[in-house]
């Protein structure tokens, strides 16, 4: 305390000047309209870029939950979407509502680790077998293409198995004939922005720009959009055509992933584990 009168006393015209300088500003101020309207004008732009940027910061840290709630959205939409079956016909398109019997839904997931300069590459989600994740379901990216397999599971966390592994094989097929062929990757070429569709009959015929899409024989719904041919037919020694596939999938930006619930696949599983190898 002693320190603080002592420090007061020393600096005491310094202090004076300021109190006097405020009480004159106070003053002029107040019984000026002139120097009033300035000061409020002042004042009102200052505390409003203030207040703007304190806007601007509260909106960014709340972009993690704002992100979290649009991927969910948008996963209760996709689901939506699947719940409707088209029959196509000779002169009109008839849509069956089948919302309360639809066979995959969507459940929106974060990557919370991503992994894209290995052979075999894994990513990390935020959900696990308390949301329903199982080994095995599909998982596809937000806008369009494939990403790969769930792999692992805890109650919280799940792994998956992405596209790029050299154990991932996906059923597609060329959009404008169905022609059935293997979706891999790494064969030879290891950008992330490209696959090889292989074994397709050698009497199709592809070409550049030719869409591939999930044949719907796995755990992938039908139509899923994979990307498109950049180089095709080329010949390989087992009477099958293989093609370069640009992926629609950007890896190496993936944030939100969907993981796609297949309603029907334990009975599938169960099923086809009744039937003998060699039969």
């Amino acid at each position: 305390m002693r320190n603080l009168w002592i420090f007061i006393s020393r600096y005491n015209a310094f202090f004076l000047f300021i109190i006097f300088f405020t009480v004159g500003i106070y003053l002029t101020v107040k019984n000026n309209s002139y120097q009033r309207s300035v000061t409020l004008n002042s004042t009102n732009q200052i505390v409003g870029t203030a207040y703007e940027r304190l806007n601007v910061f509260k909106r960014y840290l709340n972009l993690g939950m704002v992100n979290d709630s649009l991927a969910a959205e948008n996963a209760k939409l996709k689901s939506q979407l699947l719940s409707l079956t088209t029959v196509d016909t000779a002169k009109d398109v008839k849509v069956i509502d089948t919302v309360t019997n639809q066979d995959y839904t969507y459940l929106a997931a974060k990557v919370i680790k991503n992994s894209i300069t290995l052979r075999n590459n894994v990513m990390t989600i935020n959900k696990g077998s308390i949301d329903g994740i199982k080994s095995g379901m599909a998982v596809i990216a937000p806008q369009k293409g494939v990403v790969g397999f769930i792999r692992d599971v805890s109650e919280h966390l799940a792994t998956i198995q992405s596209l790029l592994h050299k154990d991932t094989k996906i059923s597609v097929t060329l959009k404008k004939n169905n022609a059935l062929g293997s979706l891999v990757w790494g064969d030879g070429n290891f950008d992330i922005k490209k696959a090889l569709i292989k074994e397709v009959p050698n009497h199709i015929k592809m070409y550049v720009g030719d869409t591939v899409v999930t044949s719907g024989f796995a755990s992938f719904p039908k139509g899923i959009l994979v990307g498109r041919i950049s180089k095709p037919n080329v010949a390989t020694n087992d009477n099958f055509l293989s093609g370069e596939v640009n992926l629609f999938t950007d890896f190496s930006t993936l944030q939100y992933v969907y993981v796609v619930k297949y309603k029907k696949a334990e009975e599938q599983k169960a099923l086809e584990n009744v039937i003998k190898p060699n039969e």
